[in-house]
């Protein structure tokens, strides 16, 4: 275990550089930075799905689970040439999402973000996990990334996804469908 925080505030980034795991500095709109810190703030939003009320005990232990594994893949991020996500965690991600999603109808329409309070956290951790996603791209054009970090990125967006729906449906609010032909075609 590295070094504990005993003084919050150092001062050091106050040149617009942070420290890497490594113990190199790098500026705080790098690549990386950005990468590590959405995945931060993905583990944030999930955060905010397990203190929603009516989280059951199944969906809170899968995104607790998640919850480390994204500690992992920050770590993974800040630490260059650091292997931490593997291939296991990402069909553990696809073992838990074939559970949740079996006994859910099939999807005919888009679901627009809401169904609740926990539901609609969990939209919002979904996008963010594409963002995360999508950061997690742009490192890897700059710098090497593990293919395993993007996966796992992937995957847990789709969980995320079905999650969604199971809250929803748990919550008693229900999926909300896009209505898509609410719109009339304009006359020729």
């Amino acid at each position: 275990m590295g070094n504990r925080l005993s003084k919050i505030y150092t001062r050091t980034g106050d040149d617009g550089s942070t420290g890497l795991g490594d113990g190199s500095r790098v500026a705080k709109d790098s690549p990386r930075v950005a990468a590590y810190g959405t995945v931060d703030e993905l583990n944030s939003t999930i955060g905010m799905v397990l203190a929603s009320p009516g989280v059951d005990e199944a969906v809170r232990e899968a995104l607790t689970q998640v919850q480390h594994e994204l500690f992992d893949l920050g770590g993974e991020l800040c630490i260059p040439g650091m292997a931490m996500i593997e291939d296991v965690d990402v069909a553990r991600l696809e073992t838990v999402l074939d559970g949740f999603n079996e006994p859910l109808p099939p999807l005919k329409d888009f679901i627009l973000p809401g169904g609740g309070m926990a539901a609609s956290c969990c939209h919002l951790a979904r996008t963010v996990c594409r963002r995360a996603e999508r950061e997690v791209i742009a490192l890897g054009r700059v710098e090497a990334v593990r293919p395993q970090a993007q996966r796992y990125l992937n995957r847990l967006s789709d969980l995320l996804f079905v999650l969604c729906r199971v809250l929803a449906r748990a919550d008693g609010h229900g999926e909300v469908l896009w209505q898509h032909e609410r719109r009339r075609k304009p006359k020729a």
